[in-house]
């Protein structure tokens, strides 16, 4: 089977090898979409995501969708060609974290493209409690993106509270920002979209996005409270991973509103009092979803007919993975996704 692997700094290389055989309680998928993650491009730059990870000669990708090709032993809930999407966390099994359907909080948690092979490959072994039927209603290229982008947005959404009430600004539209805007408008809400890139607000704009500011052209807090009859957002999300951006998110939303942190950033300098605790302000960390929020996923994809589909701006075969990660490092893309027919 081919899988692309990272080799070094900037390259990656397509290799030829055997197909992997389900031990005890495993699958294999062949797949058929798997999206690439701004997390990639950590490995891609010889970053680690995570502290205690070694992403060394280990095929990326943790957002694909594909079918059931074999099953190992005592399998009991997934059966050859089934469509599944993958859950790209696993954990003990046995915590009080795992036990409530969020294994990316275990103490032994593994993740998918980052300590065990992952989904840039023809085949990819996982458990089988990693298997998420995907409805019929819905492509691979669409169940691969409700994964990471559509799982955590929607999650995020709903945590933050948004609804037809609600005016939600969203910082960086990126894939995951985009996916903000399909998620909060599918939920009734009034969006904002900030960046700086013009060709990006125009993206936003297409989605749905209600008003777009490049901070280049205004000071960008000072915007959303004249867009907000001086008051702030009801609701922000932050999904640029920039410092800069995670002080306007809390500055920009009002007394008694909430802030949701989805973009990466390994540090970052606040002012607590004035941002969050005199303004009774609720920030959480919005990360992954929890893994029996699937179905209600889906459903909401299908029911309020979410194109999460147009956050794919490029599709390659895997052949093509230098190509496609040249191109999605430079960051003028949204979702570039591996297809095979």
């Amino acid at each position: 089977m081919l899988s692309a692997k990272i080799v070094g700094k900037g390259l990656v290389e397509v290799h030829d090898g055997p197909i992997p055989v389900p031990g005890d309680g495993q699958v294999l998928i062949k797949l058929k979409a798997s999206a690439l993650c701004r997390s990639d491009l950590h490995i891609y730059h010889g970053e680690k995501v995570f502290d205690n990870s070694d992403s060394t000669n280990i095929t990326p990708g943790h957002e694909p969708c594909g079918v059931v090709e074999k099953i190992g032993s005592n399998v009991k809930n997934v059966k050859l060609g089934d469509r599944v999407a993958i859950y790209l966390a696993s954990g003990c099994g046995q915590c009080s974290y795992c036990l409530q359907g969020y294994p990316m909080l275990c103490k032994k948690f593994n993740c998918l493209g980052m300590d065990s092979d992952g989904a840039h490959a023809d085949y990819v072994l996982v458990s089988e409690i990693n298997c998420l039927p995907l409805p019929n209603e819905m492509s691979f290229i669409q169940g691969a993106l409700s994964t990471d982008v559509g799982g955590t947005l929607y999650t995020a959404c709903k945590r933050l509270g948004v609804s037809g009430r609600t005016t939600v600004a969203i910082f960086g539209i990126g894939p995951m920002g985009s996916g903000g805007i399909l998620m909060a408008k599918a939920y009734g809400a009034r969006v904002i979209a900030v960046d700086l890139d013009p060709k990006r607000l125009e993206f936003a704009k297409m989605l749905g996005a209600d008003e777009t500011i490049n901070p280049k052209d205004f000071d960008t807090v000072e915007e959303i409270k004249k867009l907000t009859g001086g008051i702030g957002a009801d609701v922000s999300i932050e999904c640029s991973g920039s410092a800069i951006c995670e002080n306007d998110a809390m500055n920009a939303t009002k007394a008694l509103g909430k802030v949701g942190f989805i973009g990466e950033c390994k540090s970052s300098t606040i002012n607590p009092s004035n941002q969050f605790l005199r303004k009774l302000l609720d920030v959480k960390g919005c990360w992954y979803f929890n893994r029996a929020d699937w179905s209600e996923i889906t459903n909401f994809i299908i029911n309020r007919k979410v194109p999460i589909e147009k956050i794919c701006s490029h599709t390659f075969k895997i052949q093509q993975a230098d190509e496609a990660f040249k191109l999605f490092d430079q960051h003028g893309t949204q979702k570039v996704v591996f297809v095979w027919d």
